[in-house]
C-alpha cells in the first residue's frame, strides 16, 4: 500500500505561507522573566560595537526555559539566543571558542525542543525573524517586511534576510498546489481510463502555475542588489553568520564549546546559516524529480575515475546534510514527500501529451533560471569581494606600502573577512563554490522530458557582461574584464568566501548559500 500524500497541517506547514509560520513571529517574549534576554538583543549592535557584549552576557543569570509555553515563544527564544550567541562568538577581535552557560544552557534546551541545531540556522535568521509593517498587506511583498533582529543593525543585513522571507512567502502556496497535483495523479491511476484527460489537464494546469511562480521568485531574488551592498555584506555581515565547522582559519580550530555547567567540555561543530537550509527549494526539487549528487559526481556510471575503493568513505551530499539544519517537522515533510513523488513518472508515461511535457519542462527551465541568477549573485557578493580582498592584501605587503605604514598599526579582527595564506580554507561546510552551484543548476535540467528541452537546459550559460545586471552592463560594468572572466570559470582554483564561510576547489563537502 502506498504511503498517503502528506497533509500540511501535520507538519506545521501553512497552505498560504508555506514554511513561514501562520502565526506571526513574536517581537518580544511576553513573560517579564526573560526581560534580560530581550534587553541584550535590543542593544546587540551597540554592545558588539563597544566590545561589551561578552562581559554583559557573562554576568547574565542562567534562565530556565520552563516559562516558555507556546511554540511562538520557543521560536522567539531560539532566535534571540542564536543572535546573542553569534555576536558573542564573532563580536570581538578574536572569536570565542566557548559559549558561557547563560547562553549555552537555554540554547541547547530550546534547540532540542524545536528540533534544530544550536546555531543560527535559516530558520533563526529568516523563517522566524520577520514582521509585516502593515498586517493587512501580504508578507510576500518586500516593501511590507521588516526584520525583528539583526547583528549589525544595517539595512543591508535586513534586506539580505527579507529577500529570502519574501521568496518563502511567495512560493509557499505552490506547496499545496503541487501536493494536489500528486494527489490527482494518484486518483487518476485508480480510476477509469475515461478520466485520464481530466487528470492530465489538472496536472498540466498545476505545472503551468508552478512555472509562472518560479519565474516570479527569480524576480524577487534579483532584487537583492537594491538594498544590500556586496562590500558591506562580505566584510561586515558574512563573518557573523559563520558557524563553528571547519573554521580553523577564522580562529576556531576545534569548533565551539557549549558550556552547560556540567564540567564536560566537548567541542561541537555546526555549519552556519545557509539558504541551502530552505525547505522550499528542496521541496521544488523533490516534486519535480530532480536528484542532486555529491559535489564532483557527474553521474557517469562508466567513469572509473570516480569509482571509490572499499577503504574510501562515500561522497558527501551537502544538500542532504542541510536537512539536519531544518526544523524537524519540515525535514520529515520532505522525507515523506520524496516517498510519494509521482509527477515525473506520470509525465514520462505519457510521451505523446505535449502540453503536459512542455509544462513540466517549463518548470525545470524556470528553476534552472533561478539557480543561474543565484550563481550571478554569489559571484558578485562573494567571489569578487574575496578576490579583491586577496589582491589588497598582496598590495599591502609590498615594500613601499610597508614603509608607509604607521609604527603602531591597529590589529585586524580574526574572522572570515581576513584574507589568509592557507590553500585549504574551508567554510561552514565549505565546497567548491562555483563548481557546486553549477552542478546543482545542471542537475536541474537533467530530468527534462523532450529532447529539445534537454538540449536547451543542458546548454552553457552565456558569458558575463552581456546586459546582465549582476555580471555588469556594457556601459557601467561593476567588474573588470579580468575579474568577470575569472568569476565564471569552471576551473575554480582560488580560495573564495561563502555566505558564511570560505570555499576551495578541493573540499569534498557542501557549502553555504545555494539554491
Amino acid at each position: 500500500m502506498l504511503p498517503p500524500i502528506p497533509v500540511l497541517a501535520d507538519y506545521g506547514i501553512s497552505a498560504k505561507h508555506g514554511f513561514l509560520p501562520d502565526d506571526l513571529p513574536l517581537a518580544r517574549l511576553p513573560d517579564p522573566y526573560y526581560n534580560k534576554w530581550e534587553a541584550v538583543v535590543a542593544n546587540l549592535q551597540a554592545l558588539i560595537l563597544s566590545r561589551r557584549l561578552r562581559g554583559v552576557v557573562d554576568r547574565l543569570p542562567v534562565l530556565s526555559t520552563d516559562g516558555l509555553e507556546h511554540v511562538a515563544e520557543w521560536r522567539r527564544a531560539y532566535c534571540i539566543l542564536c543572535f546573542m550567541a553569534h555576536g558573542y562568538v564573532w563580536g570581538g577581535d578574536r572569536p570565542s571558542d566557548r559559549l558561557p552557560p547563560p547562553l549555552a544552557v537555554p540554547l541547547l534546551a530550546v534547540s532540542t525542543r524545536l528540533e534544530v541545531p544550536p546555531v543560527a540556522t535559516f530558520a533563526a535568521v529568516c523563517l522566524w525573524n520577520f514582521k509585516p509593517l502593515f498586517v493587512d498587506e501580504g508578507v510576500d511583498r518586500l516593501e511590507n517586511l521588516a526584520t525583528l533582529n539583526t547583528l549589525t543593525g544595517s539595512l543591508d543585513e535586513s534586506w539580505f534576510y527579507l529577500v529570502s522571507v519574501a521568496i518563502e512567502a511567495r512560493g509557499g502556496p505552490m506547496i499545496a498546489i503541487m501536493l494536489a497535483a500528486m494527489a490527482t495523479v494518484r486518483r487518476g491511476e485508480q480510476q477509469e481510463p475515461d478520466s485520464e484527460a481530466d487528470t492530465a489537464a489538472t496536472v498540466t494546469a498545476c505545472l503551468c502555475a508552478f512555472a509562472e511562480r518560479l519565474d516570479d521568485l527569480t524576480g524577487l531574488l534579483q532584487r537583492l542588489h537594491e538594498q544590500c551592498d556586496p562590500t558591506v555584506f562580505y566584510h561586515r555581515i558574512r563573518p557573523f553568520l559563520a558557524g563553528s565547522k571547519n573554521m580553523a582559519d577564522a580562529g576556531l580550530p576545534h569548533g565551539l564549546i557549549y558550556d552547560d555547567g556540567t564540567g564536560h567540555e566537548t567541542y561541537r561543530q555546526y555549519s552556519g546559516g545557509s539558504n541551502a537550509q530552505s525547505s522550499l527549494i528542496q521541496f521544488f526539487d523533490i516534486v519535480l524529480g530532480i536528484e542532486h549528487r555529491p559535489t564532483g559526481d557527474k553521474g557517469d556510471k562508466n567513469d572509473k575515475a570516480g569509482t571509490l575503493s572499499a577503504s574510501e568513505p562515500p561522497p558527501h551530499n551537502f544538500i542532504m546534510e542541510m536537512r539536519q539544519y531544518m526544523p524537524g517537522p519540515h525535514a520529515r515533510f520532505l522525507r515523506d514527500v520524496a516517498a510519494v513523488a509521482n509527477i515525473r513518472p506520470y509525465v514520462l508515461a505519457r510521451p505523446h501529451d505535449r502540453p503536459l511535457a512542455i509544462a513540466y519542462d517549463a518548470c525545470l527551465s524556470m528553476l534552472r533560471a533561478l539557480r543561474d541568477r543565484h550563481i550571478a549573485i554569489v559571484t558578485r557578493y562573494i567571489v569578487v569581494p574575496s578576490r579583491e580582498a586577496m589582491r589588497a592584501r598582496s598590495r599591502s605587503r609590498s615594500p613601499e606600502t610597508v614603509r608607509r605604514q604607521p609604527a603602531v598599526a591597529q590589529p585586524k579582527p580574526v574572522n572570515l573577512a581576513r584574507p589568509t595564506d592557507s590553500k585549504q580554507l574551508k567554510g561552514t561546510g565549505g565546497t567548491a563554490l562555483i563548481a557546486f552551484l553549477k552542478q546543482a543548476r545542471d542537475e536541474t535540467g537533467e530530468p527534462a522530458v523532450e529532447d529539445w528541452a534537454r538540449r536547451f537546459l543542458g546548454r552553457q550559460a552565456r558569458g558575463p557582461g552581456k546586459n546582465d545586471f549582476f555580471f555588469g552592463k556594457p556601459d557601467e560594468s561593476p567588474l573588470t574584464p579580468e575579474v568577470a572572466a575569472a568569476a565564471v570559470t569552471d576551473d575554480e582554483e582560488e580560495i573564495v568566501g561563502g555566505m558564511a564561510g570560505t570555499w576551495t576547489i578541493d573540499d569534498d563537502v557542501g557549502g553555504l548559500c545555494q539554491y
